[in-house]
């Protein structure tokens, strides 16, 4: 029988899933690091929330381990690349509390607006401070969204609800899917001029982290009010602290912070109008009785037939399926990930093409692995599952094309990303087990995927290789693979350079500088 650790609090509900399922289910939360490393490696499952962090020393010790399951959205406690080298399945449940997490930022929004917190604490002193506590209408009032996927459109819907105005900034958000929600899709300088309430619902990325920086809070209109039940490190703490203090900031609500738990050090407390609760997010019986049953159903599958669901870090498939799609799966993921690392500003469509044999095969999961690829450099959490309906939601078109006959390989993936910019395409295939690219923007090359590497578009002119190798080599960035490709002598041609270490921007503009070059990219896999 298969045993699972359930090493943070859930629902009673989840045990008893186990149980039903023929899984045995141990319940021992609130394990010090040292506990946890003795027992850990009894086990085949791990059922956590926030609490529990399972680091590489804790994914070390897992000799048995199987599977990781997440109750809630955010992973930040799990060391996926850690556990992705072990072998390890981690899912999550993406939706599980969508409408908990919205209603909280709703609830913290006319907290602020009505200075609720303090106004409760001054009358239950026995104030009678009525003139003191001058709120403001969320009526008419214009809210900006920084983010507008599952849970963002939920907020957007609660405030047209409320009469407000919404306009929202996300790369992703298409105008059709922006008139069908009701609200008004802008860039992030104009909803930071404009918003007079500005609620966050991204995930923390390089590309987010302090979205809502020093310079960006300067910005904003006087007495903006500010919601933050998304992620801590979205918005400059400190930076934040002194708007409040200068009176700028008209007021600050947050639910999320960079350091958890958040202790008195932290530069927010303490300041004026400014409103803080422990992670509460998804914190309703309702979620936490969804996200236990989610999490309990996934991790027994898994045990049980081998089936993959809501995973982070392996394409979701049925054990009958895994032979036969697992490396077209892996292909199409990096190939998506390649494509997303290349992508121009404002995502319109996304088309798959499957070309020869694996065009026969089921293409769902591998056209769900190319979604997950192309989206994840912004959105860091997105998984198989969750890709397609994220996708939808921003009124990404997805296509798919089935060629059964293909004129060179046996089988051929080719993506096709349509933005503003115009159309770029990227076609991959498995040769010897190992997904290569094949194709890059038309132009024929055969490439390995590396865990870095350098894309250089160029025009083909003697002495460019020998220039970018002396750079690179200058740099002490060694080369591991060196792959080109071109249209024709003194035509557009591209270089795909595996290297061991990732170049840094500096890198990157000498390399921009050199004669000829017309782009230049980092990649990372």
């Amino acid at each position: 029988m298969p045993r699972v650790l359930i090493a943070d609090k859930l629902s009673p509900a989840a045990v008893e899933i186990f149980a039903k399922r023929g899984v045995q289910a141990d319940v021992i939360t609130g394990l010090s690091k040292e506990e946890l490393l003795k027992i850990i490696g009894d086990y085949d499952g791990l059922a956590v929330r926030s609490a529990t962090k399972a680091d590489k020393d804790v994914l070390a010790a897992a000799v048995n381990m199987k599977v990781i399951g997440r109750a809630g959205i955010g992973v930040d406690n799990v060391d996926i690349p850690a556990a992705t080298a072990r072998g390890i399945v981690v899912m999550n449940t993406p939706f599980g509390n969508s409408i908990t997490t919205a209603e909280h930022a709703i609830a913290m929004m006319f907290a602020l607006a009505r200075e609720l917190p303090a106004a409760d604490a001054s009358t239950q002193a026995g104030k009678w401070e009525k003139n003191r506590f001058m709120g403001v209408e969320l009526f008419n009032k214009t809210l900006g969204l920084i983010g507008c996927g599952n849970i963002g459109s939920l907020v957007a819907e609660r405030a047209l609800g409320l009469k407000m105005k919404v306009i929202a900034y996300d790369p992703f958000l298409s105008a059709e899917r922006a008139v069908e929600l009701g609200v008004e899709k802008v860039e992030i300088d104009e909803l930071i001029e404009r918003a007079e309430f500005i609620t966050l619902h991204t995930p923390l990325t390089d590309k987010t982290r302090n979205i809502l920086s020093a310079e960006a809070l300067a910005k904003t209109r006087k007495g903006v009010r500010i919601i933050n039940c998304a992620r801590g490190g979205l918005v400059d703490e400190a930076a934040l602290r002194a708007g409040l203090d200068s009176g700028h900031i008209g007021g600050a609500a947050f639910d999320v912070f960079v350091q958890e738990p958040a202790g008195p050090e932290n530069p927010l407390f303490g300041a004026p109008n400014f409103i803080a609760t422990p992670h509460l997010g998804a914190s309703t019986a309702e979620a936490q009785e969804n996200v236990a049953l989610q999490v309990a159903e996934q991790i027994s599958d898994y045990l049980l037939t081998g089936a993959i669901t809501n995973a982070l870090n392996s394409p979701s498939i049925t054990a009958d399926e895994a032979p036969k799609l697992k490396p077209f799966v892996a292909l199409a993921e990096k190939l998506g990930l390649f494509a997303g690392q290349m992508m121009d500003p404002g995502l319109k469509a996304i088309e798959v093409a499957y070309i020869g044999e694996v065009a026969k095969l089921n293409v769902k999961p591998m056209t769900a692995a190319a979604l997950a690829g192309v989206l994840r450099p912004m959105l860091a959490e997105i998984n198989m599952v969750s890709a397609p309906a994220i996708a939808k939601e921003r009124g990404v078109t997805v296509s798919e094309n089935r060629q059964e006959l293909s004129p060179v390989y046996d089988s051929l993936i080719r993506i096709t990303i349509t933005t503003q910019a115009g159309e770029k395409s990227f076609a991959g295939a498995v040769i010897g087990g190992i997904p290569r690219i094949v194709e890059v923007k038309g132009m024929e090359l055969d490439a390995p995927f590396g865990n870095a590497m350098l894309y250089v578009n160029n025009l083909d002119k003697p002495g460019f290789i020998g220039a970018l190798g002396g750079m690179l080599g200058e740099a002490a960035v060694n080369i591991a693979t060196f792959n080109l490709g071109r249209v024709g002598a003194g035509d557009d041609a591209i270089a795909l350079v595996g290297v061991d270490q990732a170049p840094d921007a500096e890198l990157l503009a000498r390399i921009q500088a050199l004669p000829h070059v017309k782009e230049v990219r980092a990649l990372v896999f």
